[in-house]
């Protein structure tokens, strides 16, 4: 029903699906890991967590953290950057340059094809560089 949560229910090969499909999955998993190091500081007020998730969840922020791990990708992981880096977006960025969107749906795509590919080690990595 849900696809796949623990690695192994996988319907389809990761690196064939659809860029933004990626991103769109790279996009919960980023968000569930900011929301735990927000709440992991101790702050126990919502609106001061959503202040602290929101800054870490910015295109720009995004875009910074893929310039700086984009030498550290391997060829795969690179290959994926690229097709969702140059995928065409439909819809216009709200409150960020679209550069800086087109990165990080690129980032949240590699996000998303590393948990889904089962390379959880090696998406805490980057999520952990991504968080600092």
């Amino acid at each position: 029903m849900f696809g796949r949560f623990d690695g192994h229910d996988l319907k389809a090969d990761p690196i064939k699906m659809n860029e933004l499909v990626l991103a769109y999955i790279g996009d919960c998993v980023y968000e569930l890991y900011v929301r735990n190091l927000s709440v992991e500081s101790g702050v126990t007020k919502t609106h001061v967590l959503d202040i602290m998730s929101s800054k870490r969840s910015k295109a720009a922020y995004q875009a910074g953290v893929l310039k700086r791990i984009e030498g550290d990708l391997t060829e795969t992981e690179a290959a994926v950057v690229r097709r969702a880096r140059n995928k065409k977006i439909s819809s216009k960025p709200k409150n960020a340059d679209p550069m800086d969107y087109k990165a990080a749906t690129a980032f949240e795509a590699l996000v998303g094809y590393l948990y889904l590919s089962g390379e959880t080690e090696r998406m805490e990595d980057i999520l952990r560089l991504a968080l600092i």
